[in-house]
């Protein structure tokens, strides 16, 4: 790990409960049917890895833990050594967990069905947390992604956030439900950037957000109490930003004309990604929109937590469409 954490600062990415994605592709999908599938691909995933995969390709150096089952843990070790990730996973006895998505092509829509995975306990946890430390420099951008495992509570993102904060980390937090109400409640430290989406938004505000204006509002909240960026995601909309700058608080609605999707498994995931790509490239919050809409439209041509080539991104990024919100 040492040569490939020698040439700069890497981004860590944590993800405590990762699945390795089997994707379906039918025709039509009809419940209560028998189908015949079109395709089936098998990709190492969890937030935190599909992150950590497209943060490779754009060339952002990039170490990877959390908790693998050892007993299927071969493919991520494939994509890992394929794609030039640090690997710093635990492995934990038993398998980590398959996700199943069906992907249906006449609808352009994805069935996803979770499948139970591994439990991991507080020592698990602190061993994660020894390493990410371990690992860290102040400034260090630390991605924290995806649900908790069996065995965590709620409260482990609010306490990893707290601690990796005060150590000097940036981190980004992608979660939902009860653990992300739990980060933003903490007493400690909040993170420095968040990317719900419309409904994970509305979970935690405990109220519809029918309107951009509400989700606006919301987010807006949010920054004032502490979280740096504020980020909504809005599929084909694009997505709203809420962040400072020099020139105060901003608020810009950044999208892309149509892209023809091959799979839109993991474009939030690479949205995350080009979040994390500009903050290590210090960018604004006009090239934090520009960059994360590009990353997850770019995501949208291919299979897999992947992207196309730099200069491909690159072109997109120029091509989004950014608005000022009163």
């Amino acid at each position: 790990m040492s040569d490939q954490l020698a040439a700069s600062k890497p981004v860590i990415t944590v993800t405590l409960n990762p699945a390795i994605d089997q994707t379906i592709t039918v025709e039509a999908l009809k419940p209560g049917s028998v189908h015949r599938a079109k395709a089936v691909r098998h990709n190492a995933g969890g937030k935190g890895v599909n992150v950590a995969s497209c943060l490779a390709d754009w060339g952002t150096p990039v170490v990877a833990t959390g908790l693998l089952g050892a007993g299927n843990a071969a493919p991520f070790e494939a994509l890992f050594q394929a794609k030039g990730i640090a690997d710093a996973f635990l492995r934990l006895p038993g398998e980590t967990r398959v996700n199943i998505k069906i992907a249906d092509l006449a609808a352009n829509d994805t069935t996803d069905i979770n499948l139970p995975g591994l439990n991991a306990d507080a020592g698990a946890l602190s061993r994660v947390q020894e390493t990410v430390r371990r690992l860290m420099e102040p400034g260090t951008l630390v991605l924290l992604a995806g649900s908790l495992p069996e065995g965590l509570p709620a409260e482990a993102y609010a306490t990893l956030t707290a601690d990796f904060t005060h150590a000097g980390a940036r981190v980004v937090l992608d979660g939902s439900g009860a653990p992300l109400a739990a980060a933003l409640a903490s007493t400690g430290a909040l993170p420095h950037c968040i990317k719900p989406n419309r409904h994970e938004l509305e979970d935690w505000a405990g109220r519809p957000l029918p309107t951009d204006a509400d989700l606006l509002e919301a987010a807006r909240g949010l920054h004032r109490r502490g979280v740096s960026v504020v980020v909504v995601s809005l599929g084909a909309e694009g997505a709203l930003f809420v962040g400072s700058d020099s020139q105060g608080a901003r608020a810009l609605h950044g999208r892309l004309p149509p892209v023809n999707a091959l799979s839109t498994v993991g474009a939030g995931d690479a949205m995350v990604a080009g979040l994390i790509a500009a903050f290590q490239q210090d960018g604004g919050l006009e090239d934090v929109a520009r960059l994360s809409v590009a990353f997850a439209a770019a995501k949208l041509g291919c299979f897999g937590p992947n992207l196309p080539d730099s200069a491909t991104v690159r072109s997109l990024a120029a091509q989004v469409g950014l608005t000022a919100l009163g």
